[in-house]
Order: structure tokens, then C-alpha cells, then sequence
């Protein structure tokens, strides 16, 4: 289902401003228990490891927002190719007891929340001051931010499979966050990116400033 795949995730599905987020040890330990019961026994999840926990992906979207839909974007080849998640791993590996598993369920929600929230503070960091015109300094902060949002999460996904998905998503939510518009922003970053990155590898410093030279002339004929 599209509405709980993470890679679909818009900025404003995921800002945190919009989506109030407080989670505490008794909190976290009562919202355990309520996902218990949603979850598939260890066999069902080795069988069906793609679908098992929809369950699961919709309760949390539902009671929490759209961005809940991330908790199990693990990184490398897990439910979710090329994620952040560490402390899960898939369905096949990660689901043991219900006991066991729960916990760990609202740990990987609280792994994610904090990633968005620390790109909120990113975003807010590299943006360009106030609604300045395009000049070679603010062409300096779209590269900037651009090269540093592209390090970060090689960094955090580990460069593993897919990881450029996320990146891409990264680069876009931060130009929604700028006030640019979404269907803008992806054409920007489609042409910046267009088939540079790869699976298993970070980039490489001249691939990072050619991504970062074009993202920011992308930014610079859209305002």
C-alpha cells in the first residue's frame, strides 16, 4: 500500500512541527503493549516478510501521522531498501516474541522521530537567510547545504542498497522546507542526482560538488 511506504513520505508528512511527537519511558511502555497484539509470530514474518507488519505500519500511522510509516527503514536490505534505522533489522530477523519484539518496535519509531527531528534542525542550519535574491553567495548555501545533506546521509544509511532513495527524499524535503514547491523540487533533484549515486558506495568528492553545482542552479531558476 503506497499511503505506508516510506519512500512516498513528503515533507509535510514528516515535519515534525506539524506532527506533535512526546514520547516518554511510560508512554513508550504502554504503546508497546498496544502493538503486541499486531504483531505476526516469527514464522509468518520469514514467510510473508514484505507484508507482515502492515499491521503494525498502519496503527502507527494512524494513531501518530504518515511519518510513523518510516519506524522500520532499516539500513541496507531490510523491510525498506536503504533506510536510517539501526536498531531494526527486518521482519525475518528483527520478530522474535511479542514480548520481545514490541519494545523494539518503539524504539525503531523513536530512531526514526529523532532523524527527523535532527533534519530539522539541518534544515534550518543550511537554509539561505530570510527571501534573498539569487546571488553567488546564495548559490554558496544551496551548495553548501547540498553537499552536507548528501554526506549526512551517505553517512547515516551507511551508503548501502538504495540508499540514494532516501538522499533524493532528503535533498527534496529540504527544499519543501525552503518554501519551494514539491513538484519543483523534484525536478531539481532529479536533474541534480540524474543517476550519479549508487548502491554500495559513497560518493566521491567531484561526484558530490557536480550534484551540488546543479542542485544549486536547479534552486536558482525557480526563484
Amino acid at each position: 500500500m503506497s499511503e505506508l511506504w516510506a519512500h512516498t513520505l513528503k515533507w509535510a508528512d514528516v515535519d515534525p512541527a506539524r506532527h506533535v511527537f512526546d514520547m516518554d519511558d511510560d508512554t513508550a511502555e504502554v504503546l508497546a503493549s498496544l502493538v503486541a497484539p499486531l504483531l505476526p509470530s516469527a514464522e509468518v514474518a520469514r514467510e510473508d516478510r514484505w507484508r507482515s507488519l502492515d499491521s503494525v505500519t498502519k496503527f502507527l500511522a494512524d494513531r501518530y501521522g504518515r511519518w510513523a510509516c518510516g519506524w522500520n527503514w532499516s539500513v541496507g536490505e531490510g523491510d525498506v531498501d536503504g533506510g536510517v534505522v539501526e536498531v531494526w533489522c527486518c521482519s525475518s530477523d528483527s520478530v522474535t516474541t511479542p514480548d520481545a519484539t514490541a519494545p523494539l518496535v518503539v524504539e525503531a519509531l523513536r530512531e526514526w522521530r529523532g532523524w527527523l527531528e535532527d533534519l530539522t534542525d539541518r534544515f534550518a542550519d543550511l537554509a539561505p537567510p530570510g527571501n534573498a535574491p539569487v546571488t553567488s553567495t546564495d548559490r554558496w548555501y544551496w551548495e553548501r547545504a547540498c553537499t552536507r545533506l548528501v554526506t549526512v546521509v551517505a553517512d547515516r544509511t551507511q551508503a548501502e542498497s538504495g540508499w540514494y532513495g532516501h538522499c533524493m527524499q532528503v535533498l527534496r524535503w529540504f527544499l519543501a522546507y525552503s518554501g519551494i514547491d514539491e513538484d519543483q523540487a523534484q525536478a531539481i533533484v532529479e536533474n541534480a542526482v540524474g543517476g550519479r549515486f549508487g548502491s554500495w558506495t559513497a560518493p566521491d568528492v567531484p561526484v558530490v560538488d557536480a550534484v551540488s553545482s546543479r542542485f544549486a542552479s536547479g534552486v536558482g531558476e525557480t526563484r
